[in-house]
């Protein structure tokens, strides 16, 4: 069974196979909607305040060697047209360790009285760690049969559009328009036999929500992020969250073909918001995890004589 689950967390993290060429996919949030910024480097900026996020997930708690992320990003207006941001990401899968590390820039253009149409772009670097060292170590080690060290660094470049007012937006973005191969054949010993190849393929992103005032206390926001990748299915991520008293937030969200979600989050402060969500899945895998977990710490700075007149809910 742990040849199996092997197998699987290869295939599914990281893309691997020693037949075929599959995509390397980004690290998915199922609170994304609270930091775009990881995949839409127009977002920096946008919330017109100095605000930092950190964000930790486990994936399928309770099988060895699945993925575990940490997500940290601050973004900041400059002036009233310029965001700048920063965004750094670990991704941990099995033998497989990811970095990216990004900085954003962005520029906002008054396109209505009350709406904003943001262009953004980002540089940076991804760092791929790849050793079978750390499965011949763990609970896999009489099931590895390639050893496996890869340590590359490749850059990233990206570019995304944000359209938003008070209640609504909608973004386009590709966080990388570069193709990146990570290995092949020459990276493998002892499997003559293998023909592996991993590559970084272009990931296209588009998200939109609403808020609607159903009270003066309460408010509803449904969302969409949709997510094409060559050589992977559509993903389709949807989800509804109400704002009660702007201060408490209640959701689900649904994971096209793979989970369920719920999603609790608390505005502690006008600066500090504290969420939290859990996964059920929906696949062949449920039976051998206890689903994932997620959560996050949001910390904003604005003027103290200003406060934050106008709470937005993304």
């Amino acid at each position: 069974m742990k040849k199996i689950f092997a197998t699987v967390l290869v295939l599914t993290a990281f893309g691997f196979c020693t037949v075929s060429v599959n995509a390397q996919q980004d690290a998915q949030y199922t609170q994304y909607m609270y930091n775009p910024l990881s995949v839409n480097p127009a977002y920096a900026g946008s919330r017109d305040v100095l605000s930092i996020i950190g964000l930790y997930r486990t994936q399928w708690v309770g099988l060895d060697g699945a993925p575990t992320t940490m997500n940290f990003g601050l973004h900041s207006p400059v002036g009233k047209k310029v965001g700048l941001g920063l965004n750094v990401t670990r991704d941990e899968i099995f033998i497989s360790n990811e970095t990216f590390i990004d900085a954003m820039f962005s520029y906002a253009l008054d396109v209505s009285e009350k709406g904003k149409l943001s262009l953004g772009l980002k540089a940076g670097g991804h760092i791929l760690d790849i050793n079978s060292d750390r499965a011949n170590n763990g609970p896999f080690q009489d099931d590895v049969l390639a050893e496996i060290n890869i340590n590359k660094f490749s850059p990233q470049v990206g570019a995304g559009a944000f359209y938003y007012t008070d209640k609504f937006y909608f973004g386009l973005s590709v966080p990388n328009v570069l193709q990146t191969e990570h290995f092949d054949t020459a990276s493998i010993s002892n499997n003559s036999n293998s023909s592996a190849t991993a590559k970084e393929r272009v990931n296209f992103y588009a998200m939109t929500g609403y808020a609607f005032d159903i009270t003066d206390n309460l408010k509803f926001k449904p969302a969409l992020l949709s997510k094409i990748v060559a050589g992977s299915p559509l993903q389709l991520d949807l989800s509804a969250n109400f704002l009660i008293h702007d201060k408490l937030t209640l959701g689900a969200a649904y994971r096209w073909s793979a989970a369920l979600s719920g999603l609790a989050g608390f505005q502690i402060s006008d600066q500090i918001m504290i969420g939290f969500a859990y996964d059920w899945e929906t696949t062949d895998l449920q039976q051998y995890n206890d689903g994932s977990y997620e959560i996050f710490l949001r910390f904003e700075l604005f003027n103290r004589s200003e406060g934050l007149k106008n709470p937005r809910f993304f």
